[in-house]
C-alpha cells in the first residue's frame, strides 16, 4: 500500500478530549474518530490491526473447537421480557419501536438470542457439547462513555456459549475456554491474570475475569504477594482491624464535641488531633426500595458493590444533599448513624461492630459526638463485610500484606449452568429420553477494548507499539528522496518485491521531509521500517530499523534483507520476546 494512496488523517498534538494516553494515540495516529459520545468509526489504520486482532481470536476459538456465527444486533424486547433483564440493564437498554409498533432493542450482549437459538435447533444430548462464537457489535447506553474503546456505547465483543448436557461436560467446556483466552493473551505479549469475580448482570455461579495490570486501569484487584491470594476489588476479602479504642472515648454515654465548619473525616481528625481510624462515617445512599445507611471506618471506603448485596438491593446511589438534610436534620458533612428519619436499612461494617466506640457526626451541624456504642446509641440491621481492600490490608488466607493494583478488564468467563436455558424453557433431550435444561457457560473479550490497551500498555514516546501480528503494517519502506529516481527506482523495487513475498507492506512515497516520514511511522506503529537515502545508494547497504529498541541492522543485499523481513513478520508478539 502506498501512503500517498491511503487514508491516515494524523494529528500533531494530543486531542483535548483524550485523557488516556492509548486514546490520545489512536486519535493522533489516525486509527478511529469520534462520531459521538461514545460512538466511534475505526479508520483504515484502526480496522486493519481490529481485523489481525480478530483473525487471533478467531485461530484459538476455532482450535478449542468452537464454531463462529453471527446474530442479529436488533432484538426484539420481547425476549428480554421473558428473562427479566429488560429491567435489569435498565436505560442502558436500548429500547425503539419498528412501524409495527413491535418494541425491540439494540444487543447489550447475546445471552437471550442464543439461547432461543438452542431451543428452536438443538433437540438432542447427541448433538452436544457445543460452543458457537461471533464477533460482532454490542450497544449499551452508558451515563458516561469515556476513555476512547475502552469505555464505549458501541463496541465490538468477541461472545462463545458453551451448551453442555450436564455440571462436568460445562467444567470440560469452560477449562478449554479458558485455555484458549491464555494462549490468546500470550501471542499479544500481556501480564495478566485470571481473577475470581461477581457474575454482575449476565449471572451464574462462577466466573472470572481476566485483567491486565496497567497503572491507568478502571479496574482494581486484590494481590496476595505471599500465598497468591486473588480476587477482584468488589470480591475481595480481608481481615478486619479490630484495635480497641482510645481510653478517652469508653464513656457510659455519648459526648457532643464542637467541630465548627469541620465536615470531613480528615478535617475533624486534624481538628480533635484524634487518628482517623477512631471515625465511624456514616454514608447515606438511595436505593430502588428506600434509604439505605454505610457505615465503615474513617479510613476506610464503602466498597458500593458490597453493600449493594448486605443491603439486598440492585441500584444504590449517593443520597441528595436535601434528602441528607432530612434524614439527619444537619448539612452534609455531619452524619450520624442514630436518630435517622426516613431510613430503611443501617448497614455497618464488622470493624465497627466488633470495635465499640466511635466519634461520628451528632446530625447537627458543627458538631460531632464521641463515645458512640452500636447496639447501645444505634441498632444496626446488618453487620457485613462493606469496606473495599486497601494495601496492608491481611490476607483472609495466610494474613500477609495484600496490595491492591489497577487494571484493565479484557475477559470475562461465567458458568452460567442452567440460568438461561431455565428461564427460556430451552431443553433437549438426554440419554433416558428425559428432557433437561441445557447446561451453559459464557466467554467474552471486549476487541476493541483489548487493541486500545496493547496501545496504552506497550507504546512509548514515540508513537504507537503493537505486537507484529497486530500492526497495520509489518514494515514501512521510507523513501527519503523522492526528487532522486535511483533512490525512487530502488524504493519502487523493494516495496515490489515485498508485496509480492506476501508481506504486509506500506510503502511511503510522499514528497515530505525525511524527519517528517520517519515520525509518521513511528506514530503509526510499524514495527519495522527500511529506510532508502543517499547513503543507500553510496554505500550499497541496506538499513533495516527495528522499532522495539530502535535497533538498526545492515545488509549487503536484498536477498538477505528480504529474509530478514520475512522471519519479522513471523514473530507473533513483540521483537526480542520471541524472534
Amino acid at each position: 500500500m502506498r501512503y500517498s494512496k491511503f487514508f491516515i488523517p494524523s494529528l500533531k498534538e494530543d486531542p483535548k478530549e483524550a485523557v488516556l494516553k492509548s486514546h490520545k494515540l489512536l486519535l493522533r495516529a489516525g486509527y478511529v474518530r469520534q462520531l459521538s459520545g461514545g460512538i466511534y468509526t475505526y479508520l483504515p489504520l484502526g480496522l486493519r490491526s481490529l481485523r489481525k486482532l480478530e483473525y487471533i481470536i478467531r485461530q484459538e476459538m476455532n482450535s478449542a473447537g468452537a464454531v463462529e456465527l453471527s446474530m442479529p444486533f436488533v432484538q426484539p424486547l420481547d425476549i428480554w421480557r421473558q428473562s427479566g433483564r429488560d429491567e435489569d440493564y435498565g436505560k442502558e437498554l436500548l429500547r425503539f419501536k419498528d412501524r409495527q409498533d413491535r418494541d425491540f432493542c439494540l444487543a447489550p450482549t447475546y445471552e437471550e438470542v442464543i439461547t432461543d437459538l438452542a431451543k428452536r435447533n438443538i433437540k438432542s444430548y447427541k448433538e452436544l457439547p457445543l460452543t458457537l462464537y461471533q464477533i460482532h457489535l454490542k450497544f449499551r447506553d452508558e451515563m458516561r462513555p469515556r476513555f476512547g474503546l475502552m469505555r464505549a456505547k458501541e463496541f465490538i465483543m468477541k461472545d462463545a456459549y458453551s451448551f453442555d448436557a450436564d455440571d462436568a461436560g460445562l467444567d470440560k467446556s469452560y477449562k478449554a475456554m479458558r485455555k484458549a483466552y491464555e494462549s490468546i493473551f500470550k501471542r499479544l505479549g500481556f501480564a495478566f491474570k485470571f481473577i475470581k469475580a461477581e457474575a454482575g448482570e449476565i449471572g451464574g455461579s462462577y466466573s472470572e475475569e481476566l485483567m491486565v495490570f496497567s497503572e491507568y486501569g478502571e479496574d482494581r484487584i486484590v494481590l496476595c504477594g505471599n500465598c497468591g491470594y486473588s480476587a477482584s476489588i468488589d470480591d475481595a476479602d480481608s481481615v478486619g482491624d479490630y484495635h480497641g479504642p482510645l481510653e478517652s472515648c469508653r464513656q457510659p454515654r455519648m459526648t457532643k464535641l464542637f467541630t465548627p465548619g469541620k465536615k470531613s473525616v480528615e478535617d475533624v481528625s486534624a481538628y480533635l488531633k484524634v487518628d482517623r481510624t477512631c471515625f465511624a462515617k456514616t454514608i447515606i445512599y438511595e436505593t430502588e426500595s428506600g434509604f439505605v445507611v454505610g457505615v465503615v471506618r474513617g479510613d476506610r471506603e464503602i466498597n458500593e458493590h458490597k453493600l449493594k448485596k448486605a443491603a439486598g438491593v440492585k441500584n444504590l446511589f449517593l443520597a441528595k444533599e436535601s434528602d441528607v438534610e432530612r434524614i439527619t436534620g444537619a448539612p452534609c458533612g455531619f452524619a450520624g448513624p442514630f436518630g435517622l428519619n426516613g431510613v430503611r436499612l443501617i448497614v455497618i461494617d464488622e470493624e465497627i461492630n466488633n470495635s465499640e466506640y466511635w466519634i461520628t457526626g451528632a446530625n447537627e451541624q458543627d458538631a460531632h459526638m464521641a463515645n458512640v456504642k452500636p447496639e447501645r446509641d444505634f441498632t444496626p440491621d446488618v453487620v457485613a463485610n462493606i469496606r473495599s481492600v486497601q494495601n496492608g490490608d491481611k490476607c483472609p488466607r495466610c494474613s500477609g500484606g495484600l496490595s491492591v493494583k489497577n487494571a484493565i478488564e479484557l475477559g470475562h468467563i461465567f458458568k452460567l449452568g442452567d440460568k438461561y436455558s431455565s428461564i427460556l424453557d430451552a431443553k433437549f433431550l438426554d440419554e433416558k429420553g428425559e428432557f433437561k435444561f441445557f447446561v451453559m457457560g459464557c466467554y467474552g473479550i471486549g476487541v476493541g477494548r483489548t487493541l486500545q490497551t496493547l496501545i496504552e500498555v506497550f507504546s512509548d514516546e514515540s508513537g504507537i507499539n503493537l505486537p507484529t501480528s497486530i500492526s497495520p503494517f509489518t514494515v514501512a519502506v521510507v523513501s527519503l528522496n523522492t526528487g532522486d529516481e535511483e533512490i525512487v527506482g530502488l524504493s519502487e523495487k523493494i516495496y515490489g518485491d515485498l508485496k509480492s513475498s506476501g508481506i504486509d507492506v506500506l510503502y511511503d512515497d510522499r514528497k515530505l521531509s525525511a524527519g517528517v516520514k520517519l515520525k509518521d511511522i513511528d506514530l503509526i506503529g510499524i514495527p519495522f521500517k527500511i529506510v532508502i537515502g543517499n547513503r543507500t545508494i553510496k554505500d550499497k547497504k541496506y538499513e533495516l530499523i527495528i522499532k522495539t529498541g530502535n535497533i538498526k541492522e545492515s545488509y549487503e543485499d536484498l536477498e538477505s534483507l528480504y529474509k530478514r523481513v520475512s522471519e519479522l513478520s513471523k514473530i507473533d508478539g513483540f521483537f526480542g520476546n520471541d524472534a
